[in-house]
């Protein structure tokens, strides 16, 4: 790991890697997770599921099941409630909760194979599943549509009947785009018709699941006060909250979600499956109850990120600057709307500064799972498209391929896809330190050994930082600790980054500030863990409340002075006054002096940040070795280039470039769904599902670039999303400089390899 620091900044706590808060409980297995949640009289439930990918419900009879021994509580989409629905808020947007609704119990229709229609529950696992075979539910099977290109061809059924499609804000009916949006600016067409050169380019992008361990998993007590008590593995409690809030129709204070650990999320734990169905369990039952997804209900009715096709066009001057693109976005969204259009849009030419520019997104449905996120959702298809085409332009003018990226980079002042203008980035600096980094710099061996070839491949990419809401709560402890209560989920150790945040404020340890993740009912709203917002916005707010500790104690402090508390000054973990050098303690002590006499010391802090601070760029590097015999792909050495903004743990951030290229590099060589003809996942099991594992994947190696993020107090910008940008198009390129072809579609497995070889002219 190499760090490579703007600033010269030099702080105490922030750049280091303290042992993680959580570390000991999880490594001894203290910690709770979901499935370990156990109630007095908890009892379980089971889901009963469509085996059509398309399919009209007729009748659901429950008689049977409802009869059976053991059965305490038995519910259909029919029986699911209809009143007090309203859209919500989502981190992407607006998500309309008719579709979410349904998307959790169907009602008349089911719209992808393993949607659910029926639940039961039984005093316990084998009584459920029983029942639930008993349920006697009548379809009408309708032809499914399985792909963007069969929802728009002429005569494709309708998934959504009510469906309302906003085509360039014209409202449209029958149709399965749900929306088409544009971005434009310039005059792309007369810009290619001035260009020496114009390559257009199409991909096609298989759908990959987010791959995480821990099955969904939910608890719910619906108690005798009417209150609802929830333990749910998700990434926003107070998205379980208000999803289930919305769909029963009541009001979100009647609903406290509890904190449990995370087996692994991605992006995949935002959306919300079990909760309020687990709630309406429990109130017929009068129990508790617990809905645990198996592996194969995971990969074939949860949110994977969507399949895509992408269409791209460049033009070039003979000087080697970009002076026109436009793409075409065709995403799908699964059985209701809601792909990420809008940040695959504003990612597509981010890299560039290019004035003539015009993308057109579309949103389509789709008889598949509803996507959902997968760490920089919609990036690395269209990164994919963008890349592909740089790298041809580089190779067929002979043009270095970072000299290229380096001439027409975004820098401040860059216009970004979308039309904002970038703040202070560190794209250039990315792309130097690719530039002189010892993986570019070392000869590569072409030939391997029995025969493969050897190829070498780079690519750039660009991914938003989110803000939103977060809020946080100090307490000062007599023995100079501090108690810090913040309400974002943990997925990959962000109350450890937060508390080291909070520590660097205050002159403390890392361990001497005490991060607590409570129930939705102890903390101020906080927003879905998810689009690299934790560092930053949950950061913010606990700067914010670790100030107004201080504040505080200072005013404290001033009373026994007998100076204005605004005299008072504080640094290096010492308060002190200027106009008298005796006057001088510190942190730990003044605690100690404070507890009693000036009541409990606490702080709060809450934001609710725009998108912002510039954003993420990384550049990756791959060394691949094929098999030109049977076309297997092995990738050899592999590099990740990352502006972090500020590293607050240096090896977190190293973790998180090398998770997320990991990730990338299966979905790019392996993953996949394979459905049939009926719309049913063939290879529903991690089995089949082939995710890269330790043997798959060389050490990665990482070098971190730090131009601090200016909207944030330490310069903080998102790092767990933009390493998974780059691999599909690094990997295609590196294909390319091995074998002379150039693969359009992933994963580029190794039968499309042979057929692209076969192909190829001799």
């Amino acid at each position: 790991m190499t760090v490579a620091p703007e600033s010269g900044q030099k702080y105490k706590v922030i750049g280091t890697t303290p042992i993680r808060h959580d570390g000991h409980d999880k490594v001894t297995g203290r910690a709770e997770y979901g499935a370990d949640v156990s109630l007095p009289g908890m009892i379980w439930g089971e889901i009963v599921r469509s085996p059509y990918a398309h399919a009209r419900i007729l009748s659901v009879d429950t008689t049977a099941a409802e009869a059976l021994p053991g059965v305490l509580a038995v519910l259909s989409g029919l029986d699911a409630p209809r009143d007090g629905r309203r859209e919500i808020d989502s981190r992407g947007g607006i998500t309309h909760l008719p579709d979410v609704s349904a998307n959790m119990l169907a009602t008349h229709k089911a719209l992808y194979k393993g949607h659910a229609v029926a639940a039961v529950a039984a005093v316990d696992k084998e009584t459920a599943r029983a029942a639930a075979a008993l349920i006697n539910v009548k379809y009408e099977p309708l032809k499914p549509v399985l792909s963007g290109d069969d929802a728009v061809a002429d005569g494709a059924p309708i998934v959504l009947e009510e469906l309302i499609g906003d085509h360039l804000g014209v409202d449209v009916a029958d149709t399965n785009i749900a929306g088409h949006s544009r971005i434009e600016f310039g005059d792309p067409d007369a810009a290619f018709a001035q260009s020496d050169l114009v390559i257009e380019r199409e991909v096609e992008v298989g759908m990959a699941h987010q791959g995480y361990i821990e099955p969904h998993v939910a608890t719910a007590l619906w108690g005798e006060d009417d209150r609802i008590t929830i333990w749910s593995s998700t990434q926003g409690m107070f998205g379980v909250r208000d999803h289930t809030a919305a769909y029963l129709g009541i009001d979100e204070s009647r609903i406290r979600v509890m904190p449990v650990e995370i087996g692994g999320g991605f992006g995949g734990k935002g959306a919300v499956y079990l909760p309020p169905i687990a709630a309406l369990l429990s109130r017929e039952a009068g129990r508790p109850v617990r809905l645990v997804m198996d592996m194969r209900t995971v990969l074939e009715a949860t949110g994977p990120t969507g399949a895509a096709k992408v269409r791209v066009k460049m033009g070039v001057t003979a000087d080697g600057i970009i002076n026109a693109a436009t793409a075409e976005l065709r995403y799908e969204a699964g059985a209701y709307p809601g792909a990420w259009v809008a940040v695959g849009a504003r990612s597509t030419f981010a890299c560039y500064d290019i004035e003539n520019i015009r993308i057109d997104g579309y949103d389509i449905v789709v008889n598949k799972p509803r996507a959902a996120a997968y760490r920089a959702p919609c990036v690395p298809q269209v990164v994919f498209a963008a890349e592909s085409v740089v790298d041809e332009i580089c190779e067929l003018r002979g043009w270095d391929p970072i000299e290229f990226r380096l001439a027409n980079a975004s820098r401040e002042g860059t216009r970004r896809s979308d039309g904002p203008r970038f703040p202070r980035i560190g794209h250039e600096e990315v792309l130097n330190a690719t530039k002189t980094s010892d993986h570019w710099n070392t000869p590569l061996e072409r030939e391997g050994p029995d025969g493969k070839l050897r190829g070498r491949g780079l690519a750039s990419a660009y991914c938003g930082n989110a803000g939103g809401k977060s809020a946080v709560v100090l307490s000062l402890n007599s023995d100079g600790s501090v108690a810090l209560v913040e309400g974002s989920a943990d997925l990959s150790g962000s109350r450890a980054i937060v508390a080291m945040e909070v520590a660097e404020v205050l002159g403390l340890e890392s361990d001497e500030v005490q991060p607590l993740i409570p129930d939705t009912g102890s903390i101020g709203y906080t927003g879905t863990t998810g689009g690299s917002r934790v560092a930053n916005a949950t950061g913010m707010a606990a700067v914010q409340a670790a100030e107004g500790l201080l504040e505080k104690m200072k005013a404290g402090l001033a009373v026994g002075w007998e100076v204005d508390a605004s005299e008072v000054n504080f640094a290096d973990g010492e308060f002190s006054s200027p106009s008298d050098a005796e006057l001088r303690i510190g942190f730990r002590e003044l605690a100690g002096r404070l507890d009693g006499s000036a009541g409990p010391i606490m702080a709060s802090g809450s934001v609710d940040l725009p998108d912002g601070g510039g954003g993420i760029f990384g550049t990756h590097i791959a060394d691949v070795e094929i098999d030109p015999e049977t076309g297997k792909t092995d990738v050899i050495r592999y590099t990740v280039i990352q502006d972090a903004g500020t590293a607050i743990n240096p090896q977190a951030v190293e973790g998180q470039m090398q998770g997320g290229a990991t990730q990338g590099i299966g979905w790019a060589l392996n993953e996949e769904y394979f459905f049939n003809e009926d719309g049913v996942m063939e290879n529903s099991s991690f089995l089949d599902y082939r995710m890269p594992t330790m043997t798959d994947i060389p050490p990665i190696e990482t070098v971190i670039i730090e131009v601090p993020n200016p909207a944030h107090p330490f310069g903080v910008r998102g790092v767990g999303e933009i390493p998974i940008g780059p691999p599909l198009a690094t990997i295609a390129n590196a294909i390319h400089d091995a074998l002379g072809v150039r693969l359009t579609q992933v994963p580029m497995k190794p039968g499309r390899i042979l057929e692209a070889l076969a192909k190829r002219p001799e």
